[in-house]
């Protein structure tokens, strides 16, 4: 413990003056009491001579009446720059002089004790060998004052301090049992040379600070590495109390602090809050690195010398699936579903990102949250539901697994979802002009916005040669933006369009970064067109230009704006008929349709933003028709002529007929075919069957030729 000596010597110069010279060490500090009762309310000041520069109380010196009345003068970390003569005055008294004198020595300086709370402390205080015999004194500084609580003057001792002095290293101690969060502070130790007049003092200074753990176990909680992790420390029997998070690999030498109350503020890699309302710290990592992991004090600053905690051990995952990246588009005024999964055990927690990538919950009457388990051990999906979603609605969500306790809880983030939303595509011709309409929220209706072009990521942004900021327009040859801010609206013009203007468009906030979550589709019809008359069963190849698109599409339907389905992309035909082939290099690709029918006759569009007309007549074959229906004509004159006999025969009722072969068969060698004579008789006793008899002998024939006679009545 290390001495400071303090020699107080008092003069008097007139009847209406007194002076006091005092001694002390650079480093040290200095108290000293005046031993007399001043006016507790009169008015103080201490200017220093000969530039008669006030002194203010601001912590490193004080003037103040302890709680006896007497006038006392603390400074602490003296340095020879507050050596010199002083006045002091107070209301209604004689001025009084002080002529501090600062010697260079290393005797003096000042200890911390870090003690946690219910345990004993001792602090101890050395004296030189001349001061054996002098009263030991203890004072402790408050804040506003300093007042004496241990002497070895027993009218001065308080109960729960003991006192021990050992005289052979002249060394005493003073011990504090079970000390409280009220104990922590500075306290002045040293030795009373005159307790009849004017003191002086030796003093040494300790900064006792009171550690407040909460509980003796250890909280774990854990995240994964690239995901989001959200902490949250209650205090609430110290809410408006300053906050503070650190490392105790570090010793707690580093805390992070929000230093604004009710506002978050960035910390390095951290974000934090400190909620006076509920007493609450939030701890929000914006990207978990392997380099986060350790023990932390979530703790409150309870004075200066006493802090209250709580201890959390963090570990950081790898895991290949998270955190999970998912992009959602949807139409203006229509709902939206978004799922993660999050492990079964754990309470869901949902949230959207604000302008300061900081995610907390979110509460909207336009949202709905389902949750279905699947089976034990595994994970569940779970699902919000955003109805009639606006440019409030567009931007990052997280949604991860809560974990709560007392005092703590742990939000693991492990699914990002940026939901963007889409505008009505815009089709023009060729050489037309085109509006982009961008609706965006009222709060950014000062900022900056752009129009961008094309990916937009941070990395590949391709933004418009202009911007526009609130009322004023913006123009280059062919683009002019307007910003109209009673409408939240900001409108990009193109005019003479090209196939080159052609694409996807981003409608971008500036902030510290763009805003890009609402795009449209611009879809330029060239005026050249293309018509094509093919027969039923033929094939056809029609080309198609693109211009360094993905996607290359080809849509039927009366009009190019119908091939956008939602707002999302072109639809492309799906039929075993058709087929694609892509010739990059040249910047054209073929659609093939084989077997054509009737039904697909009309008009395509072809291309995917830059959209060229297709014509396309199939008609049927009229050479195979005719063919065709000569054959139906023939085969109806026969079975009509076939009817029209049967009718006859029937009518006139020759009755029945006998049909007599010879027995004998003609041969003709020459060509080999067989002939066979047949006989037709009527039979008396029936008018319309006829009867026909063959020979009995088998006769194969390629041709026979069949003579008959016929007697009718």
């Amino acid at each position: 413990m290390k001495i400071l000596l303090i020699f107080f010597t008092f003069y008097l110069i007139s009847d209406a003056v007194r002076c006091f010279s005092v001694t002390g060490y650079s480093g040290g500090s200095l108290l000293v009491d005046s031993g007399k009762l001043w006016f507790t309310d009169s008015a103080k000041n201490m200017y220093k001579l000969r530039e008669w520069r006030r002194i203010k109380n601001d912590g490193r010196l004080l003037i103040f009446h302890n709680n006896k009345g007497n006038l006392l003068i603390f400074i602490r970390e003296l340095n020879q720059q507050d050596a010199g003569r002083y006045r002091i005055g107070v209301s209604g008294m004689r001025p009084e002089y002080l002529n501090l004198i600062v010697l260079e020595d290393l005797c003096c300086g000042m200890s911390k004790i870090i003690v946690n709370r219910g345990d004993n402390v001792m602090i101890s205080c050395k004296y030189s060998e001349k001061h054996k015999n002098h009263p030991k004194i203890m004072f402790k500084k408050e804040k506003a004052s300093i007042e004496l609580i241990y002497t070895t003057e027993t009218w001065e001792n308080k109960k729960e301090l003991s006192f021990s002095n050992d005289s052979e290293e002249n060394l005493f101690s003073v011990r504090i049992t079970a000390v409280t969060p009220d104990d922590g502070g500075v306290y002045l130790c040293g030795v009373w040379i005159n307790r009849h007049s004017y003191s002086y003092s030796i003093i040494n200074t300790v900064n006792l600070h009171i550690v407040d753990k909460y509980k003796s176990a250890t909280f774990r909680v854990s995240g994964y590495s690239g995901g989001r992790l959200m902490i949250k420390c209650e205090h609430p029997q110290y809410k408006t109390k300053p906050k503070y998070i650190c490392k105790e690999s570090a010793g707690c030498s580093e805390r992070k602090n929000p230093g604004v109350q009710d506002e978050w503020m960035e910390n390095e890699d951290v974000s934090l809050y400190d909620d006076t309302r509920a007493g609450i710290l939030m701890v929000f990592f914006r990207e978990l690195k392997a380099a986060d992991a350790g023990t932390y004090r979530c703790g409150v600053k309870v004075s200066d010398y006493t802090e209250s905690f709580t201890q959390l051990q963090l570990s950081v995952k790898h895991a290949a699936k998270y955190p999970k990246r998912v992009t959602e588009s949807a139409p203006f005024g229509e709902e939206v579903n978004i799922s993660c999964q999050i492990p079964e055990e754990h309470k869901v927690h949902f949230c959207k990102e604000d302008d300061n990538y900081i995610c907390q919950n979110i509460s909207s009457s336009k949202v709905t949250q389902m949750s279905g388990s699947s089976e034990r051990n595994e994970e569940r999906v779970f699902t919000v539901s955003i109805s009639n979603v606006s440019v409030r609605d567009a931007g990052v969500y997280w949604c991860g697994a809560e974990t709560r306790d007392t005092y703590l809880t742990f939000i693991s983030l492990t699914t990002e979802i940026q939901l963007n939303l889409i505008m009505a595509p815009v089709v023009r011709h060729e050489g037309e002009s085109a509006e982009i309409i961008c609706p965006y929220d009222s709060i950014y209706k000062s900022n900056t916005k752009s129009l961008c072009k094309g990916k937009c990521s941070t990395r590949d942004k391709n933004p418009l040669s202009e911007t526009v900021r609130e009322e004023k327009d913006t123009k280059t040859d062919r683009l002019t933006l307007k910003d109209n801010v009673t409408a939240s609206v900001f409108t990009g013009t193109i005019t003479g369009l090209t196939a080159e203007d052609a694409g996807k468009y981003w409608c971008a906030v500036t902030l510290e970064t763009d805003l890009n979550y609402l795009y449209t589709h611009l879809m330029v019809i060239m005026n050249e067109e293309l018509n094509l008359t093919k027969y039923e069963g033929d094939d056809v190849s029609i080309q198609c230009k693109h211009h360094d698109e993905d996607q290359k599409s080809f849509c039927k339907a009366h009009e190019a704006s119908m091939c956008v389905k939602d707002g999302v992309s072109l639809e492309t035909i799906r039929d075993d008929r058709f087929s694609f082939s892509d010739e990059a290099s040249t910047g054209v690709f073929t659609v093939n349709i084989t077997d054509l029918r009737e039904e697909d006759s009309g008009i395509y569009w072809c291309g995917a933003h830059v959209m060229s007309k297709v014509h396309l007549n199939v008609k049927r074959d009229f050479s195979m028709i005719i063919i065709i229906s000569v054959c139906e004509i023939l085969l109806l004159i026969g079975g009509f002529t076939l009817t029209v006999w049967k009718l006859r025969h029937k009518r006139q009722d020759p009755g029945p007929v006998q049909i007599n072969t010879h027995d004998d068969l003609l041969t003709i060698p020459s060509d080999g075919l067989l002939y066979a004579a047949v006989s037709f008789q009527k039979h008396e006793k029936s008018l319309s069957d006829a009867t026909i008899r063959f020979s009995k002998n088998e006769i194969h024939s390629d041709y026979t030729t069949v003579s008959y006679s016929m007697r009718l009545n």
